[in-house]
């Protein structure tokens, strides 16, 4: 077998994994990439990740890039995404995965969008799931997550689209970095009132998350809302700004309280959200949280609020420590290379 590179096309970063000839992973890189602002900003992403790529290694890809706003539809993204990634790498040693219809051509997208489109949460759970163990994945990145039950060899998720997913609570659409503040909750506490956050872009989930302590390093990639330092101070004044306030001595400690409110506002969502999941009748074998993605220090939080096991999926996806980290950060990339190896 050749080297495997795998990857996932996202809307705000590429990931990039790779399998050796022996099929044990041997790299892994995150870029920012903006993609809404254009696909050259895929091809830079592309440019930085080159080192990474052998010339002769099989090249697999799945996306969620698709769904920004530079293309009108899916369609047009799905396409224009493969195009791209087929002009890079060759046809002949690309391909793209489609969930249940596997891996096809690049020239195959278009009678596969449903199947092709946003489908890296199924790649993961369904590396997983090969393992023949039980198991909810929740995936939480920057600015989505997933929440996937897989068990007996089978990805036991009732919705497929992201539409059918949001409405079965297996996709979220808050993440650790990227999620605007007024997204989060409908009522802040400041200064003795419960207070609605003002609409606009002043502050995200990174800053958050930044003042509690818990944002990795390297989770927040892209300009901050006001494209300004990203610092506690800058932080705390960002989300004093929700509530119409400035930052000073006397207000610093409220920073850090809409900080703590916002955090367990998040992760409230996220355990209601794996508690329904969990309660299905296809579900009552888990007994145990895979946490992946950025974020995943809610996925372990989650998991010791409902008293059940937790797996970092570093300690299954790579086989030495030095990587485990960043292949639970870059999950999907790393599954669709393990699917492509495992293939019949």
């Amino acid at each position: 077998m050749t080297s495997i590179v795998g990857l996932d096309v996202g809307g705000a970063h590429l990931k990039l994994a790779r399998l050796g000839a022996d099929g044990r992973l041997e790299a892994v890189r995150i870029a920012a990439c903006p993609l809404w602002r254009g696909l050259d900003r895929l091809e830079a992403a592309l440019d930085q990740a080159a080192g990474d790529v052998p010339p002769d290694a099989a090249c697999v890809a799945t996306m969620t890039g698709e769904l920004v706003d530079l293309w009108a539809d899916r369609a047009s993204g799905v396409a224009a995404i493969a195009g791209t990634l087929a002009a890079r790498f060759g046809t002949e040693r690309l391909r793209i995965y489609a969930g249940a219809a596997g891996f096809i051509a690049a020239a195959a997208v278009g009678a596969h969008v449903d199947r092709v489109a946003s489908a890296n949460w199924r790649a993961t759970a369904e590396a997983l799931a090969r393992d023949g163990e039980a198991g909810l994945l929740i995936d939480v990145g920057s600015t989505t997550s997933d929440l996937i039950p897989f068990a007996e060899g089978v990805v036991l998720s009732r919705g497929a689209t992201d539409a059918a997913r949001m409405a079965a609570d297996e996709l979220v659409y808050q993440g650790v970095a990227r999620t605007p503040v007024m997204a989060l909750s409908s009522r802040l506490p400041f200064a003795g009132a419960w207070v609605t956050p003002m609409a606009e872009h002043f502050a995200t989930s990174a800053d958050v998350h930044r003042l509690t302590g818990d944002l990795p390093e390297g989770a927040d990639l892209h300009a901050a809302a006001d494209d300004g330092p990203k610092t506690l101070e800058a932080s705390a004044r960002r989300l004093l700004r929700m509530v119409g306030a400035d930052l000073d001595a006397a207000t610093r400690p409220a920073a850090e309280t809409l900080a703590g409110f916002l955090a367990e506002a998040q992760l409230r969502r996220l355990h209601d959200a794996a508690l329904g999941v969990l309660t299905r009748p296809e579900a009552q074998s888990i007994r145990v949280i895979v946490g992946a993605g950025v974020g995943r220090f809610l996925a372990k939080q989650v998991a010791e609020r409902l008293g059940v096991g937790y797996r970092d999926l570093g300690a299954t996806f790579a086989d030495a420590d030095v990587l485990a980290d960043a292949a639970a950060d870059c999950a999907p990339a790393v599954a669709v290379a393990r699917l492509w190896a495992a293939r019949d």
